[in-house]
């Protein structure tokens, strides 16, 4: 019979990640974000992407049945329409805030195990993606390599959203909910840190 770990427990992993500073925030100085190579790497150098990314696929395994794919699909078809509004400079309001809000958001509905309709789901977390994407628009050197650094963004979102789902799926397979629960608590301490 598999137990839960303690409670105290829960809280090592984000502790252990708020202590790597390098991963404090995402829209630091990393160099010009231009190239393939730097947008396969810029969603991996901030802990908001981090959690949003795994986050929005974790939820949908969570959630179950079409959401499993068709959540994580809006996600990053929206962040990319979001990126292209980036570029051309269209003006969107609280988009930093919009992007913390996500990650404390997806927290919560991990770690509560809530299960929305699936067009809120979609909804919603294309809402969050179009605060990511246009931050990283907005970021993009507006050169020819602009395209290349959001296909590689883009294939980096969703091989972190295939984490999440996978870490999902395997949880519900092996009968360890709990453990998608715990990671979600994780991800929601992570937003209440970057509120800070």
């Amino acid at each position: 019979m598999k137990t839960a770990p303690s409670f105290s427990s829960l809280f090592i992993v984000p502790l252990a990640i708020l202590g790597w500073p390098t991963l404090a925030h995402a829209h630091v100085g990393i160099g010009e974000p231009s190239g393939l190579l730097s947008g396969l790497t810029h969603p991996l150098t901030g802990l908001d992407h981090l959690c949003a990314m795994v986050g929005v696929g974790l939820w949908a395994a969570q959630r179950g049945g079409r959401a499993v794919w068709l959540v994580p699909l809006a996600f990053v078809t929206v962040m990319a329409l979001g990126g292209l509004l980036g570029v051309a400079a269209v003006s969107i309001p609280f988009v930093e805030s919009g992007i913390v809000a996500s990650v404390l958001i997806l927290g919560i509905l991990i770690a509560a195990a809530v299960r929305l309709p699936l067009l809120l789901s979609i909804l919603l977390v294309g809402t969050f993606a179009l605060f990511h994407g246009h931050a990283h628009g907005a970021e993009m050197a507006h050169t020819y390599s602009a395209l290349a650094y959001g296909l590689g963004f883009v294939l980096t979102t969703a091989t972190l959203h295939l984490i999440g789902i996978s870490i999902g799926l395997l949880a519900q397979k092996s009968g360890t909910m709990w453990l998608a629960r715990y990671a979600g608590a994780a991800i929601a301490v992570c937003g209440l840190y970057l509120c800070l």
